[in-house]
């Protein structure tokens, strides 16, 4: 079976409400971000929707479920660089 053909697993897209510049508004993501969002903002020491709402403040995106993707994206991508940085000046020991 190619890949064209296999079934692929719905996303489980969760909806949250959140409370932005005193008005409430809703939130749909798949569960993926919403999780790895909160890690972000608990790495911060900030709740998530505090995150959010920075998020909405400085978006450049319409639309604001997309500028929370590409925001925890950037995020993520940002931690990976940092990562292989970190393994790389492990293993390039400075001679003596």
């Amino acid at each position: 079976m190619n890949l064209g053909q296999q079934q692929m697993k719905p996303s489980a897209i969760v909806k949250r409400s959140i409370v932005l510049d005193g008005h409430k508004t809703s939130v749909c993501l798949e569960d993926a971000f919403w999780s790895t969002l909160k890690e972000i903002a608990d790495a911060q020491g900030i709740t998530p929707s505090a995150m959010v709402a920075e998020i909405d403040k400085t978006r450049e995106q319409a639309n604001l479920s997309s500028a929370i993707r590409l925001f925890v994206l950037d995020q993520v991508r940002k931690g990976r660089r940092t990562s292989v940085a970190k393994v790389h000046r492990r293993r390039v020991k400075p001679s003596p």
